[in-house]
């Protein structure tokens, strides 16, 4: 490799055998295939010249996994029980065309304003207003560093909403997190893991810290454990914000200068995105530690108060943020149609001594760049000192159609922007997807369930989330409705947040999340089904509108050029596809983790099939909305939906040691029905609590709606809707069966409530108590739950009280 003036490197890849492509593309950290390094081999042929470390790693940073998604819009050669077909671009067969799909079913009624195209997706919400709402991953940072990574995967996401159209206010955050059962063995920890205690801390403190200090409420949220996070947490951070409808378009035009705001550049960030599309192994705690950010809130408070103004001002025509590539994504992507110019010198740095590509690629926190009519320059600059935040001309905007970088006036780098953006191959990849069996269980039904419903409401995954929870600020800005704790000590786990972000007004939303890891095991279709359906019916029990529902997609799984990784990945997509368009629920936005894998010698540890579904619901009056806890003694309770023998991947059954075969399914044209019907009865007032169904089944829901009023409760199990064929009462009750519901009705009104829900499986099964006693009739007519609210309080609260 050759030298020119200021440390640039000439990489020559002429008549470069194929065993050297690659490993220029292993040395450098380019995570780059063969066919991609021909690709640009091939380019540069026909140029007559060799690349330089700029081009070559500004090209890998663009056609990375983590920027240009390409499994997903690859070419899959799946395979299904010996029937192959070709899948050409799997995202738009199904999250893209599920919402094109239902846009057009919804006509006049789509609230669908930007989907798919900006930093996040945007839905309408009142007169005056848009929301924005965007959900990204920050797992293999978090792994190595889980304050920084989490720190900064929320400082990033923040961004997001604030790069959207002309810039969104945050309103509020979400965060789900994915780790190891924290009691796992010290002395079996594999060497270069951290241990799942100190990486759940350290992300929990990274995302209270960077969220609390900007000032945005954290509302809604969910923490899973399984041990094959161990290598690999999941860190799902999310934001929304409010936009005024005539800012949410924007465009970069030829002429206008390139603004870098906010944060210096320094070294840490570098080779993120490529990073991102690796595997971690024992080793990457060393090699990659560069590759996470220093988080910086207050500078990014700061740097979001200038940029409202600014907007409201008018002064630039298009904004983006230094994510992923830092510059050369930003500004590339800025610049795609038009062409851009940028002057790495002219860059703020932390310290001296970073080399060109370095100042590029660099993906240093609480960085954005705008592109500014040089007529407004002057009044941008005056608002960014009376903030005292750093501003810096780094480059113009062209009609060229190059991505020309400079470095002390020489070019070090000169892209065209059509092969920046559509050079990369489309690879090929194989996809194989087999039923796997599990062995059922055989045991008797216990004659006494109160055992078992301690252990499951104890079980890691069902146990009280309060220490993480209470660690956030709910209150800042003033508009949280309906908080993620509720009832007599709010304390209680509520099903969605509610929030009227404009004060004053009683418009407002819903935000809930669906996460369902356990059934991928299983079938990653109806996991993906699952995972649709209880974030829709959580923001339903709220008293969200099920006609105005959007949601996102969040992908983390492991080697997707593994066929069974892949296969299974096929299947979940297209349960996107079907359930969506079921619901009526729009994508609007999403993210896709890939290369989720832990290397221990030659054993790979790959994380489980995980997609997170975010759901958002639009409220007309967010005074009627309802929580989750009990409200009043002697008030019925009502079961919505009917239960199934659908035990498979059960909290109940893990507690047992097994897995079982029979995964919840969905059926949402007759969920909707039933939503629809729900949120009619919700809104005329005739429902006092309602507390969706989930993990661990009837028998927890029932309990924390109880201990969360603090009142008592007395079911008869055999008026629960169920089909026939269950003779168990564990079956009855610990099924994770979809779409139900348990309801508390006012009893004044429980004639009209009936009315509403006539032809629908719902029926009244118990009554509340002023005594604190739990009480359940088996379907034999005998007593199997016998239990003190409080003794099940506490068996659910002790496990993370810490």
């Amino acid at each position: 490799m050759k030298k020119i003036q200021n440390s640039v490197e000439i990489i020559p890849l002429a008549n470069v055998a194929d065993s050297e492509l690659l490993k220029i593309s292993r040395t450098r950290m380019l995570s780059l295939n063969l066919p991609e390094m021909r690709a640009i081999q091939k380019y540069y042929d026909a140029l007559g010249r060799a690349p330089t470390d700029v081009e070559l790693e500004c090209l890998a940073q663009t056609w990375s996994e983590h920027c240009k998604h390409k499994v997903f819009n690859g070419i899959t050669r799946y395979i299904e029980h010996g029937r192959e077909e070709i899948i050409d671009n799997l995202f738009r067969k199904t999250i893209v065309k599920a919402t094109e799909d239902v846009r057009k079913a919804k006509g006049r009624r789509d609230f669908c304003v930007s989907v798919f195209k900006d930093n996040a997706g945007i839905i309408r919400f009142d007169e005056k207003y848009n929301l924005v709402f965007k959900v990204e991953t920050h797992n293999h940072p978090s792994a190595l560093d889980p304050y920084g990574g989490a720190n900064t995967g929320i400082g990033g996401v923040i961004r997001d909403p604030l790069g959207t159209g002309l810039g969104a206010k945050p309103v509020f955050n979400t965060d789900i997190f994915c780790f190891a059962e924290p009691d796992f063995p010290h002395d079996k920890l594999p060497k270069g893991i951290l241990h799942p205690k100190r990486i759940f801390k350290g992300v929990v403190a990274g995302v209270r810290d960077y969220g609390n200090k900007m000032g945005i409420p954290t509302v809604n949220g969910s923490i899973l454990f399984d041990r094959r996070f161990l290598g690999n947490p999941i860190v799902y951070c999310g934001t929304g914000g409010l936009i005024p409808k005539d800012k949410c378009r924007k465009a970069a035009q030829p002429g206008d200068l390139v603004i870098v705001i906010g944060g210096r550049t320094g070294r840490d960030g570098i080779h993120g995105a490529t990073f991102a599309s690796i595997e971690l192994d024992d080793e990457s705690e060393v090699t990659s530690s560069g590759a996470v950010q220093i988080g910086n809130p207050i500078e990014e408070k700061k740097m979001l108060d200038i940029i409202l103004q600014a907007r409201d001002e008018n002064l630039y025509d298009c904004i983006t943020d230094c994510g992923a590539g830092g510059f050369s994504s930003a500004v590339g992507e800025m610049g795609q149609d038009i062409g851009a110019e940028l002057h790495l010198e002219r860059a703020p740095l932390k310290y001296g001594g970073l080399r060109p590509w370095e100042i590029l690629l660099s993906e240093a926190q609480e960085r954005m760049i705008l592109s500014i009519p040089p007529k407004n320059l002057k009044r941008f600059m005056e608002l960014c000192r009376a903030e005292d935040v750093e501003a810096t001309v780094i480059g113009e905007f062209k009609n060229d159609r190059k991505f020309t970088v400079y470095y002390d006036a020489q070019i070090v780098g000169e892209l065209d922007m059509d092969f920046l953006h559509s050079g990369v191959p489309r690879i090929e990849r194989k996809a194989v997807w087999k039923s796997p069996q599990f062995k059922e269980p055989d045991f008797p039904d216990p004659s006494d369930l109160a055992p078992y419903l301690l252990k499951v409401l104890g079980e890691w995954n069902v146990a009280s989330k309060e220490w993480v929870v209470r660690r956030y600020d709910h209150e800042v800005q003033g508009g949280c409705v309906l908080k993620p704790l509720q009832g007599v000590e709010n304390d209680g786990p509520g099903d969605a947040a509610v929030l009227a972000p404009v004060l004053g007004s009683t418009v407002g939303f819903a935000v809930s999340s669906g996460i369902s890891i356990r059934y991928g095991d299983i079938d990653t279709y109806l996991m993906a089904a699952s995972a649709i359906d209880e974030a829709v019916r959580g923001v339903v029990a709220v008293g969200a509108d099920p006609e105005r529902i959007a949601l996102l997609d969040n992908f983390s799984w492991g080697n997707p050029d593994k066929p069974d990784r892949l296969g299974g990945l096929v299947r979940a997509a297209r349960a996107c596809y079907d359930v969506a368009v079921a619901y009526e629920t729009p994508f609007i936005s999403g993210k896709d983790s890939f290369y989720n894998e832990f290397t221990i010698g030659k054993r790979s540890i790959a994380v489980p099939p995980t997609l997170l579904i975010s759901a958002i619901g639009l409220i007309d009056d967010v005074r009627k909305t309802v929580s989750m806890d009990a409200k009043e003694p002697d008030n019925p309770i009502y079961v919505l939906g009917k239960t199934y023998d659908e035990t498979g991947g059960s909290i109940y059954f893990r507690i047992r040691g097994y897995v079982g075969n029979k995964v919840p399914a969905v059926s949402p044209y007759e969920s909707k029905r039933r939503m629809i019907a729900l949120h009619q009865a919700i809104k005329s007032g005739l429902v006092r609590a309602c507390h969706d169904v989930s993990d661990g089944g009837l028998l927890v829901a029932l309990a924390e709606t109880a201990f969360a009023g603090g009142l008592g409760m007395t079911i008869n199990a055999k008026n629960i809707p169920h089909n026939t064929n269950i003779t168990r009462n564990d079956t009855l009750l610990f099924s994770e069966s979809n779409s139900r519901f348990v309801i508390e009705v006012d009893r004044k009104k429980e004639d009209r409530f009936r009315k509403i829900m006539k032809g629908f499986p719902c029926r009244k099964v118990g009554i509340l108590t002023k005594k604190d006693d739990f009480i359940v009739t088996g379907l034999n007519g005998r007593k199997i739950v016998n239990a003190k609210i409080k003794r099940l309080k506490e068996a659910w609260q002790k496990p993370l009280r810490w």
